[in-house]
């Protein structure tokens, strides 16, 4: 898990760059509000806020980036001023974060932006709890929410705008599936609010000043998953990135008793693991979580032991109340969603290849660079997708050594569309008639897996050995994987079309 979190590759160190800016962003927002004069409290908001316009904010393109974080406080303030003014009427105040925790996770069917506005009202909900927001204080803590999204987005925008040289991947969808409770957005807004209100109700039966922790672990368990066993795998993760975080917080945040600026130095660090940390393990995420606000509890005078304890329990109501809702309410199978993803990947595959193809041909349009972008994204999801199965503490031996069979040949495609796309873009190749032939046995494989009148019969070579090793590079390429698609019909089919799990 170590080995993940800070071995695992960075091409184009775009995470140390991400973790990098976020801790100049952030820095930078605290130190315009204590140069304005704000209180601790609204230093501590406005560093909130800057986090997370600079993590949650991820539309494909600068200019959707930036018309995103212009929203941010759209949403955010009325929220703040809606907490404060509630905040002596415990029944309303908790009915209306049942409701911004619904309509929070709604909002991901309108994808990156809806997902970032969605969280951003949450949390500005959740923040006006932890600092216990009250109407007089609004003025001030809605200043600095301000200065801080001018002040990291003059960072993101302006001084280290590293997305112009390398504009993201188009962002990948998930699929919308049907209307109503069909849609996965609308069940798991449903699943949300019913865990936020188990969470809520345990939650304050064993603290009423620290209740909304349990709260905040049930919303952050469902944000960016899809199905139950994503979320179950999710919540495990969660408490056990918790516990490793008091035990470190003990150790580090403690002994310094909030002397500023050590403890501001551990708030630095901890900024920089969970945005370093975030793509490869959320586990060492929410440790860097942890870290960061035992920290912030210490700057405010409020941590002991004692407290750290307390957030370990109500963290692990906050993941049981996650759990029961997507168990028990209107559930979403961990196969449905791995098939549409698996899908999703194979015919991303054929649309590689047709770049490909189209670009030797001498199409001066085709960009199969493009398609393999996407690819790793759409992998990405697969790879969550199936990760209840490959868990180590996954039961389901034979399900987990297929799910395993299905991201190693998965892999094997996108190795050799890289290596297609590579071979396209050199002008000097040239094109060669057997590609269409190629190209056709390769459309013909993914249509076997995917189509479900193919689904009968397995994809075959139609005459042609793939296990051949042509002299081209491209079809050497085309021919592995050719191969490794007809591997993928032995564990697509033994549990049905497309499916590589419970």
């Amino acid at each position: 898990m170590l080995k993940r979190a800070f071995v695992a590759p960075d091409p184009g160190r775009v995470r140390l760059r991400f973790a990098s800016r976020a801790v100049l962003g952030v820095g930078l927002a605290v130190a315009l509000c204590g140069a304005a004069g704000h209180t601790l409290t609204a230093a501590v908001t406005g560093g909130l806020a800057a986090l997370l316009a600079l993590f949650t904010v991820t539309d494909p393109t600068v200019r959707g980036q930036a018309v995103t974080t212009a929203l941010l406080p759209v949403v955010g303030l009325p929220v703040l001023t809606l907490a404060a003014v509630l905040h002596d009427l415990p029944v309303a105040r908790d009915l209306a974060f049942l409701a911004v925790v619904g309509a929070g996770a709604y909002a991901r069917r309108w994808g990156p932006r809806g997902h970032a506005l969605g969280v951003f009202a949450f949390m500005t909900y959740f923040a006006a709890q932890f600092l216990h927001t009250v109407p007089a204080r609004l003025p001030e803590l809605c200043a600095a929410v301000l200065l801080s999204l001018a002040a990291s987005s003059a960072v993101r925008f302006g001084a280290w705008c590293y997305e112009r040289r390398s504009p993201a991947p188009p962002a990948v969808a998930p699929p919308a599936g049907g209307r109503g409770l069909a849609r996965v957005t609308t069940r798991q807004a449903v699943q949300a609010t019913v865990g936020a209100a188990l969470a809520l109700f345990v939650g304050q039966s064993l603290s009423d000043q620290r209740w909304y922790w349990a709260v905040g672990a049930t919303w952050w368990v469902f944000v960016n998953t899809a199905s139950r066993g994503e979320t179950l795998v999710r919540g495990f993760r969660r408490f056990l990135g918790t516990v490793l975080g008091i035990a470190l917080g003990l150790v580090v945040a403690v002994p310094l008793h909030g002397e500023p600026v050590a403890s501001a130095v551990v708030v630095g660090v901890g900024v920089f693991g969970i945005f370093y940390t975030a793509a490869v393990s959320y586990t060492w995420m929410m440790l860097s979580v942890t870290v960061m606000a035992s920290a912030l509890y210490g700057l405010l005078g409020l941590l002991d032991p004692a407290l750290l304890a307390l957030r370990a329990a109500e963290t692990a109501v906050g993941a049981l109340g996650a759990v029961l809702a997507v168990l028990l309410v209107l559930p979403v199978t961990t196969h449905s969603v791995t098939d549409a993803w698996v899908e999703r990947a194979l015919r991303c595959v054929h649309a590689c290849t047709a770049e490909a193809a189209a670009r030797l041909a001498g199409a001066a349009t085709a960009d199969p660079s493009r398609r393999v972008a996407e690819l790793e994204q759409i992998l990405a999801r697969v790879r969550m997708s199936l990760a209840p199965l490959v868990h180590p503490l996954s039961p389901l031996r034979a399900r987990k050594d297929r799910a395993r069979n299905v991201l190693a040949l998965l892999d094997d495609c996108a190795r050799e569309v890289r290596g297609l796309a590579a071979v396209a873009a050199d002008p000097q190749a040239s094109h060669d008639a057997r590609l269409v032939a190629a190209c056709r046995r390769v459309e013909a494989a993914v249509e076997a897996l995917t189509v479900p009148a193919a689904a009968g019969s397995r994809p075959t070579a139609n005459g042609v050995a793939p296990s051949a090793a042509p002299a081209e590079p491209v079809l050497a390429h085309l021919h592995a994987l050719e191969r490794a698609l007809l591997e993928l019909a032995i564990p697509l089919r033994r549990t049905g079309h497309v499916r590589a799990g419970a």
